[in-house]
């Protein structure tokens, strides 16, 4: 193969050429032959410098081509090198997240092991209380089913209670409008009497005739003076008509030891208290027809006073009969009995 020959040659060998045209023969077809020869080596060089032109061209597209290539890799790199270094520093720091969490997550489970205890303990608190309000509720349902049972009897015998209870009511009521009759009807019978020795007043339900010892007595005597029986007479007469009263006859002394006259066979006051006390049963039954099962005759001595003091007046006071008449109750001790 020949040498490939520079283009610039070309004209100096042509020249050469022209030059030794006058040579031989010989010489001139050696010549023709190898000029021919070169003209074979120029157009060979001609297409082969066409060839290496549009090599050239297509390796300089290509050359283009890769440093455009080289340049987007070159980027690329840089943009992957700064990506690796920013994984990087995201690796570091997500690997430091991740050792925090570790710690946190152990912290969290110890912390979580305590709490759960806690709740458990809690849990079983709860349970226990709520089984024991469950047991209490159970024990109320069933007092409460005791109490609206016992509340219907309460309730019933109650309501027999107040029935009574009205009852009562109107028997006192009643019973305190016949004692407030009797009372009047005694102050009535006895008006001439009465701020003279003689006081009819109520108490307790009942109509106290009280008589002072010198409308009836003289000191130291159970004979009853002539004033002293007419007053009884009028209180027997209104007694025998009344013939649900109750008559109660109380002898009432003074605190001066009792002193016996001459001839009398009285030992105390107890005993000229009593005494003076049967004298006025005699006195309200002489000439009445009282059923004698209505009298209580009693000496209650000097034990009773109406007044304390150690003065006369005093003691004029103490010395005194008292006549309690008391009406019917057996209605109304009927009625309280039933309570």
């Amino acid at each position: 193969m020949f040498m490939k020959v520079p283009r610039i040659l070309l004209p100096l060998l042509l020249l050469a050429l022209t030059a030794v045209s006058c040579v031989t023969g010989k010489r001139y077809n050696t010549l023709t032959d190898r000029n021919l020869l070169l003209m074979s080596e120029r157009d060979s060089l001609k297409a082969e410098n066409i060839w290496l032109t549009m090599s050239n061209r297509e390796l300089t597209t290509k050359s283009m081509q890769l440093a455009g290539d080289t340049e987007r890799l070159t980027k690329e790199v840089d943009e992957a090198r700064t990506e690796l270094a920013q994984s990087r520093d995201d690796v570091n720091r997500l690997s430091t997240r991740y050792d925090e969490l570790q710690r946190a997550q152990a912290e969290l489970v110890a912390g979580k092991a305590q709490e759960t205890q806690r709740l458990l303990a809690e849990l079983r608190q709860a349970q226990t209380e709520l089984q024991q309000r469950e047991d209490l509720m159970r024990d109320l349902e069933m007092n409460l089913d005791t109490k609206k049972a016992t509340l219907e009897e309460l309730t019933y015998e109650l309501e027999k209670r107040n029935t009574r209870l009205a009852e009562l009511e109107k028997m006192l009521d009643a019973q305190q409008k016949a004692v407030k009759t009797l009372k009047d009807k005694v102050s009535e019978a006895l008006f001439g009497f009465e701020n003279n020795g003689l006081t009819v007043t109520m108490k307790n339900g009942q109509v106290y005739v009280s008589m002072d010892d010198k409308l009836l007595f003289k000191t130291g005597s159970y004979e009853i003076d002539a004033n002293g029986r007419a007053a009884l007479r009028k209180l027997g007469a209104l007694l025998e008509k009344n013939t649900d009263v109750t008559i109660t006859i109380e002898g009432h002394t003074d605190d001066v030891p009792y002193r016996a006259a001459p001839g009398q066979q009285i030992l105390d006051n107890w005993d000229l208290s009593v005494k003076r006390a049967t004298t006025v049963v005699r006195v309200l039954t002489q000439d009445t027809h009282i059923n004698p099962k209505r009298f209580v005759a009693s000496g209650r001595s000097e034990y009773i006073p109406v007044d304390p003091a150690k003065t006369p007046d005093a003691r004029q006071k103490n010395r005194r009969t008292e006549i309690i008449l008391t009406p019917d109750l057996t209605a109304l001790y009927r009625i309280l009995e039933s309570y």
